[in-house]
């Protein structure tokens, strides 16, 4: 039985639909009902239109898509180690959901397509004497979010293959998808941040790059491609406009991943440091000054070239091994965005330092468990802040109106706590620089509320006897000195090489 169906779009042939039926005496009338499916087929634009391949398909999809460069190469190598060795010679006609599913499970199981094959897994492909690096296969699955890109290429070349005209219907939707990982960021804690730094330090350029890492949050691309005339001393303003991508050996400035712009405010320290650090790199160079459109990081004296960013995640892992951790540079990303977050930064200052697009709604994802700790944080500071109330909870659970001639109001709970700390404070059993015990700590030891343990701290810093960050535990400050402590100065780069 055989059914025209019109113009092949990649051979320009004419099309049919033919299959055969075996003879016998229902031939006439299972020929019928294939005739009448065809023709449905043909009528509903459900048939494919075209003998042309997966491979042939793919081939035409990635001339026209436009997309990312190093995304393009990204997508073209799972096409060609994955989708061509196990799909690449099926009509795409003769796909359906059973195929598909078995062609994930293949991914799922083994990444090197062995199907049970025993052999031996080599180090390299060229000529060699084999080592320890060399032996017997064993299967290992295709990450999931590798899988999930292979789905996300197979559906958007069925969907241009239908709008082209090739199929009715685009069979790669068929496939079930794999559900997309809750995000899982894991920053350094303080105490590893802390060594980062001061490991990175031991050499100025790299120092400068983690510090500026640590402090804007910026992805790796985005500090390479940073030049002299994109900061601002005056204002403290760092504008992000590009940034440098890689693939290979080859490397290029692009926008940035969000194609906006965005200005980040940096601190005086860091400002100090990058302005001593630019007279380091002119002096360095022999130049008075360095060209406007000079990189900021660069391997060359005079800041003429920018650095490879697959260079610095691999100096980054490196260092962070000697220290004896698992790390990379993205992590300091998820460092700046959780400390600004635990200080109480709001979301959407935090999605415009990180160049979150959204309005905020990707940081609140990929932050929710930060965003809750935060909030919770300040539901106490809230009720810290609240009067005492005229009623009180009894014994029973029951509210009954308060009593407050029961005590007088000097002996108040919180004034209690801080009269204790206060003398701890004079007689140096709490000296300057010390933290004080946690609100929690305190509302334990004198039975008492989150809100209250706070007023105690509140009222020794409008005393001048602790300083009080946010996200950070009050500190002793000098009792003779208080009200007159100044700022820590910063210590100049040039200072620091010295020492």
């Amino acid at each position: 039985m055989k059914v025209y169906a019109g113009i092949d779009p990649v051979t320009k042939k004419r099309y049919y639909l033919d299959e055969v039926v075996p003879a016998g005496p229902k031939a006439a009338a299972e020929a019928e009902k294939l005739r009448t499916k065809f023709l449905n087929q043909v009528d509903e634009k459900r048939s494919s239109r075209t003998r042309a391949t997966v491979s042939q398909l793919l081939d035409r999809y990635f001339e026209l898509v436009k997309i990312e460069e190093t995304t393009r190469e990204g997508y073209k190598s799972l096409v060609r180690n994955h989708i061509q060795p196990l799909l690449g010679d099926s009509a795409l006609g003769k796909l359906d959901g059973e195929i598909l599913d078995s062609f994930y499970k293949q991914l799922g199981t083994c990444r090197a397509h062995c199907r049970g094959r025993s052999f031996v897994e080599h180090r390299t492909d060229r000529p060699h004497e084999c080592d320890n690096r060399c032996g017997p296969h064993k299967c290992k699955p295709l990450a999931d979010s590798s899988i999930r890109k292979i789905q996300a290429i197979l559906t958007g070349a069925g969907k241009r293959a239908v709008r082209w005209g090739w199929i009715g219907v685009n069979p790669f939707d068929l496939a079930e998808p794999l559900p997309v990982p809750r995000p899982d960021p894991k920053p350094p804690t303080v105490e590893q941040a802390a060594r980062i730094a001061t490991e990175a330090w031991r050499e100025l350029d790299w120092g400068m790059l983690v510090w500026l890492a640590f402090i804007t949050g910026a992805r790796r691309g985005e500090l390479c491609a940073l030049a002299w005339d994109r900061l601002d001393f005056s204002t403290r303003v760092l504008t992000i406009r590009s940034s440098i991508a890689q693939s290979g050996g080859k490397t290029w400035e692009k926008a940035t991943k969000t194609h906006q712009q965005r200005r980040i405010s940096l601190d005086e320290r860091t400002v100090a440091l990058l302005r001593s650090y630019r007279e380091h790199c002119a002096e360095r160079a022999g130049l008075k000054t360095l060209k406007p459109e000079a990189r900021i990081f660069s391997l060359a004296p005079d800041g003429s070239t920018w650095l490879k960013p697959d260079s610095v995640s691999q100096r980054y892992a490196r260092m962070c091994a000697r220290l004896g951790w698992d790390m990379n540079i993205h992590q300091l990303r998820h460092y700046s965005a959780t400390e600004l977050i635990a200080a109480g930064t709001d979301i959407r200052t935090v999605a415009g330092r990180l160049g979150h697009g959204g309005g905020g709604s990707t940081t609140l994802k990929v932050y929710s468990a930060w965003v809750a700790e935060a909030d919770d944080r300040a539901s106490g500071t809230l009720a810290g802040r609240l009067p005492d109330l005229p009623v009180v909870l009894s014994a029973e659970g029951k509210l009954v109106p308060a009593t407050p001639d029961v005590a007088p109001e000097d002996e108040s709970p919180y004034k209690r706590i801080a009269k204790d700390l206060q003398g701890a404070i004079v007689a140096g059993v709490l000296a300057p620089g010390h933290q004080l015990p946690t609100v929690v700590d305190l509302a334990k030891r004198y039975e008492v509320s989150f809100g209250t343990a706070q007023r105690a701290i509140a009222q020794l810093r409008a005393a001048g006897l602790v300083s009080v960050s946010r996200g950070k535990r009050a500190v002793v400050v000098d009792p003779a000195s208080a009200g007159e402590v100044e700022p820590a100065k910063v210590i100049g780069l040039r200072e620091h090489r010295e020492k």
